[in-house]
């Protein structure tokens, strides 16, 4: 029993970070063929969550803006303007996904949680297909695949440390059956990976730690899963593992700077359908931010994403930045 209550005090003040940073990742777009997801998952309201000691309703609405057009491969960018065309691969131009989501979440009071996500896309594209010496482009708009959450948090009598666990699913809400729009390619499918959705049900689950050691400081560290249950349309997509880490400084006042490193893991795609040659790899990101206190109620966030480490497998589109922003309230 002791060992039990040490655990249970050391672990549980770290839910705070981990379920902001849970409600963040349903944000995030998609994984697009030659075009892996964009950025990492980020915990973007750390400052100000209290679930587990707080009955209640939490509402965010986020921004982010995503601009890939940074060829390449392996650990390298290729310069698109020396590829011969037409070319045996197909050359990704850019992609910029424009995503806003609200978050819903709601806490018992008594460690019991859940949240659920809805995304709304814009997303253009284009890229020279393999075969072709034009461009062809696409635009779409609409829900994307919608995440649905339950946790169990756990935390130490003076809120100095805690655990939170989440287990979830992501639903095949997104459309999937976009065409090209214009160029060579237009009126044929688009890449299953740039589509709204997967057209797939994933697995999401994690555990996150937090940990408040003196009166100015804290930390986080989150491990996260997702894995696709089953296969569309002969397409299956990547499966991924997150390690995220975060400290802040707390201060006396409305503003508390963060910074965070998110490394993430993915597999290939797999199907007909799937381009399974150009997808998965590793990335790190660096990324600082800050959320400001706008009253009792309310509170706003903004980060931004840097790359600092990318292995890619085949030819990959990737940011040279992400951004992230949005306002949060309690009621």
């Amino acid at each position: 029993m002791n060992i039990f209550l040490q655990i249970h005090s050391s672990l549980f003040y770290l839910r705070r970070p981990l379920l902001a940073f849970l409600g963040a990742l349903a944000l995030l777009p998609a994984a697009g063929l030659a075009c892996s997801i964009c950025g990492c998952s980020l915990s973007s309201d750390w400052a100000d969550q209290s679930f587990s000691d707080t009955a209640g309703w939490l509402a965010t609405l986020r921004f982010e803006y995503i601009d890939q057009n940074n060829l390449r491969t392996g650990a390298h960018s290729v310069a698109t303007g020396l590829l011969t065309l037409p070319n045996a691969d197909e050359i990704q131009l850019s992609t910029i996904s424009r995503n806003t989501t609200l978050d819903l979440d709601y806490s018992s009071g008594h460690g019991w949680g859940w949240s659920l996500s809805v995304p709304f896309a814009n997303r253009s594209h284009s890229s020279i297909v393999d075969g072709d010496t034009a461009a062809s482009t696409s635009q779409a708009s609409g829900v994307g695949d919608v995440r649905v959450n339950a946790r169990y948090e756990l935390m130490s009598p003076g809120h100095t440390r805690g655990v939170t666990f989440q287990l979830g699913l992501k639903l095949p809400t997104g459309r999937f059956d976009q065409n090209f729009a214009s160029g060579p390619q237009a009126g044929t499918p688009l890449d299953r990976g740039l589509q709204l959705g997967t057209g797939t049900t994933d697995l999401l689950a994690s555990v996150t730690g937090f940990m408040r050691p003196g009166p100015y400081w804290g930390w986080f560290a989150q491990a996260q899963l997702t894995q696709p249950l089953d296969s569309r349309d002969s397409f299956r997509p990547s499966s991924s593992l997150g390690v995220n880490l975060g400290v802040r400084r707390l201060t006396s006042g409305w503003l508390t700077p963060q910074l965070q490193v998110n490394a993430r893991w993915e597999g290939r795609e797999a199907g007909v359908n799937s381009d399974a040659a150009n997808s998965g790899g590793t990335f790190v990101y660096l990324s600082p931010g800050v959320t400001a206190d706008l009253g009792a109620w309310a509170s706003a966030f903004a980060f931004v994403q840097v790359p600092v480490y990318q292995r890619i497998n085949g030819l990959q589109l990737e940011p040279r930045w992400l951004i992230s922003t949005g306002v949060r309230f309690r009621f």
